[in-house]
């Protein structure tokens, strides 16, 4: 399975795919079409700031 520490990390902070979507800036789809695959540096770099702004809201 293609990104797997990313969907660990979205399942530790149990966060949905449109949360994180939505925090990039895209749909929930496009962002499922993106975890199939490998991801580039730059759309890595994105879900991974999303999912730390996220993880911050959620724990105050």
């Amino acid at each position: 399975m293609s990104n797997k520490d990313i969907r660990e990390k979205m399942k530790h902070y149990r966060l949905l795919h449109w949360e994180v979507a939505n925090q990039i800036g895209i749909s929930d789809g496009r962002l499922s079409v993106w975890l199939r695959t490998p991801l580039t540096d730059e759309r890595k770099k994105r879900v991974e700031e999303a999912i730390n702004i996220l993880k911050v809201k959620i724990s105050n």
